[in-house]
């Protein structure tokens, strides 16, 4: 089987299992090398940051405001408030379960995979800081969207298209060897079996967080809508093995469309709300980076201040509805703001992608589902309005 056949998830795992595994017997000039490899792609991730921030913030931003109406703004918002408030539900649970978790011996586990010198750097400096990048990307998106700026908005549709195709074809295929060195040293360091033992916990926890949320989702659109929850939740499970085996919001919307019409849903709300959530509502995604980064703060014995959490939550789902249709693409996307508020290494962002991608298909399959709950309220809200599709 060729390689480009394998999945990234499996890549991602064959990667962490392999580095693991190497570092035991490596001898230091090889793994050296691996972090001379780190160090240089690192730096070319930092570069590309900004530049993913406004290539697909800003047309996201543009589309948004293009579509001026009421019904798109109250559905943006509600969508915007869930992934909010599950921001919010996995800090207040990662806080007050993790500790537990998380013993004094994994607490340096990343921070000491830096103990190894690269044999050189190669500097790449970014264009714009991560803060700049998210100011233009808002100035420009909504300023395409205000003056209607039909040629603006071709070209950063354009710029999107580069950068998309820049994750799928120059960082995705790279992500597993980057993995595999990140490993590599804190196995040879000593420290891979803790964090991995520490990462199985922490999965398991952010798996029953998103039943949890889905619940609270449907209990609340079934007292809105005046419907069974736990009925209309039973009707969208085929939508949620659905994006389980896909991992594409985009890719079940077929399924979710008719899921979401036995729930009653009427035909004109469906077909708006369900496309549109695919893209901009991402709760499941946002409460599992939200989970990860707690963890990873926690490992290194940094603070986990509520008011810091507050601006990098409320500023994460903003960078939801950027998230592009590849594999990872929400957490390409959260890179910004893990290292511009949260102040996270490249190391720890490489975590960060290996433990988001671990999940991939469970968060989706959370935010697939949650559309369904999106799609009760705003047709209880328009029920008796005549939309059509």
């Amino acid at each position: 089987m060729k390689l480009s056949k394998i999945g990234l998830l499996p890549r991602i795992v064959i990667a962490i299992i392999l580095g693991v595994l190497c570092g035991l017997f490596f001898p230091e000039w090889a793994v050296r090398c691996f972090v001379t490899f780190n160090s240089v792609f690192s730096h070319f991730l930092s570069f590309l940051i900004p530049l993913i921030i406004v290539g697909l913030v800003t047309p996201a931003i543009a589309d948004i405001g293009k579509g001026a109406g009421k019904l798109l703004l109250v559905t943006a918002l509600i969508a915007y408030g869930d992934t909010v408030f599950s921001g919010y539900l996995s800090y207040g649970v990662s806080t007050t379960i993790f500790p537990s978790l998380i013993n004094r011996g994994a607490a340096q586990a990343v921070s000491a995979a830096e103990e190894l010198q690269p044999f050189f750097t190669i500097e790449i400096p970014p264009l714009l800081d991560v803060m700049s990048a998210l100011i233009t990307a808002f100035v420009m998106g909504l300023g395409i969207s205000f003056f209607e700026s039909t040629n603006l908005k071709k070209a950063f549709d354009e710029f999107r298209d580069i950068i998309t195709k820049t994750i799928e074809v120059a960082l995705i295929p790279i992500l597993p060897l980057y993995i595999f060195s990140i490993f590599l040293n804190m196995s040879f360091t000593g420290q891979a079996w803790r964090i991995l033992n520490v990462f199985i916990a922490i999965i398991g926890v952010i798996f029953v967080m998103h039943i949890l949320l889905l619940i609270f989702q449907y209990c609340v659109a079934g007292a809105i809508s005046h419907r069974n929850p736990f009925k209309a939740l039973l009707n969208m499970l085929p939508a949620y093995f659905t994006a389980l085996g896909t991992s594409s919001s985009a890719a079940t919307i077929p399924v979710t469309l008719k899921q979401v019409k036995l729930n009653g849903v009427s035909d004109g709300i469906a077909g708006f709300v369900v496309p549109l959530c695919a893209t901009i509502h991402l709760s499941g995604s946002a409460m599992k980076i939200t989970a990860c980064a707690v963890a990873l703060m926690l490992m290194q014995g940094l603070s986990i201040d509520f008011g810091h959490f507050t601006g990098f939550i409320l500023m994460l789902g903003v960078m939801m509805v950027a998230a592009p249709g590849v594999p990872g693409g929400a957490i390409m996307a959260a890179l910004g703001v893990l290292q511009s508020i949260l102040g996270f290494t490249a190391e720890q962002q490489a975590v960060m992608i290996a433990l988001y991608i671990t999940m991939d298909s469970f968060g989706t399959a959370c935010n697939v589902t949650g559309d369904g709950a999106i799609a009760l309220v705003v047709d209880r809200i328009y029920s008796g309005n005549n939309v059509k599709e």
